[in-house]
């Protein structure tokens, strides 16, 4: 059985609109709350896309048969997953309260 390697699969590579961590520019209210909301956000934006890329990076190593230990690879793609699906729940709270402010009467 002849395996295609990794590079002519067009749908295991990064999308062109995403950015790499290093590139995103966060710019954080200055001083207050504010600015320790957007440092914590920023780091775990940073950490969850430090996740995504260690489970590409094994998914990569297993499709080219450098990975020797399936499972550990398994974890990695997991742990991946839970880490965005927190962040989408986290996103959504945070949606829904901001609705709630605008929908305040003052």
């Amino acid at each position: 059985m002849k395996i295609t390697p990794y590079g002519t699969y067009p749908y295991l590579t990064r999308p062109s609109g995403v950015r790499e961590a290093s590139q995103r520019t966060a710019q954080p209210a200055q001083g207050g709350a504010g600015s320790d909301f957007a440092r914590g956000l920023s780091k775990a934006l940073d950490e969850l896309d430090r996740v995504q890329a260690q489970a590409d990076t094994m998914v990569t190593r297993l499709v080219t048969g450098q990975a020797e230990d399936i499972h550990s690879v398994i974890l990695a793609v997991e742990r991946a997953n839970l880490s965005l699906q927190m962040a989408v729940q986290v996103r959504n709270k945070v949606l829904e309260a901001y609705q709630e402010i605008m929908h305040m009467q003052v």
